[in-house]
Formats: structure tokens, C-alpha cells, sequence
């Protein structure tokens, strides 16, 4: 007998329902972070909002690739590098 360890399909659905979730969460508070950092800086410096949006999206289009790298390098139900997470 080999020792595979496959879960069973609502295991799966759960785990990424969890990751996908944490993801979601993680990207759109960094967009929301990156974007009143952008306003802050964009206002006294009479830019335009629109440098702030694009701030906000550069930000989260890195949580968005740093949670992905962080779950294909450690497969659990987290878009975070810590252990335990």
C-alpha cells in the first residue's frame, strides 16, 4: 500500500475557500492602505487622485503576487510567509 496522504473534496473546497478569503482580505486592505498613503501625498503636493489610485493598485498587485508566492512556496490555508499563519 503506498502512503498517500489525499484529502477528501471538501477538505480541498475549505482550504481554498480559507486561502482565497485571507487573499482577498489581504489585497484589498493593502489597496485601501496604498491608496489614503497616495492621497496624504498626492494633496500637499497638488497631484492627482489618480496617482493615488494607481498607488493603491501597485500595492495591491503586490499583496495580490506576495500571497500567491507565499502559497506556492508553503502550501497551507494562508497568504502570509509567518509559520503557524
Amino acid at each position: 500500500m503506498s502512503d498517500l496522504n489525499i484529502p477528501d473534496a471538501q477538505t480541498v473546497v475549505k482550504t481554498a475557500k480559507t486561502y482565497g478569503r485571507d487573499l482577498l482580505e489581504r489585497v484589498l486592505s493593502t489597496f485601501l492602505q496604498s491608496f489614503i498613503a497616495g492621497v496624504v501625498i498626492t494633496q500637499p503636493l497638488d497631484g492627482s487622485m489618480w496617482y493615488a489610485a494607481l498607488t493603491g493598485g501597485i500595492g495591491a498587485a503586490l499583496a495580490l503576487l506576495k500571497g500567491l508566492v507565499a502559497r506556492w512556496r508553503d502550501l497551507t490555508n494562508s497568504a502570509s510567509f509567518a509559520k503557524g499563519v
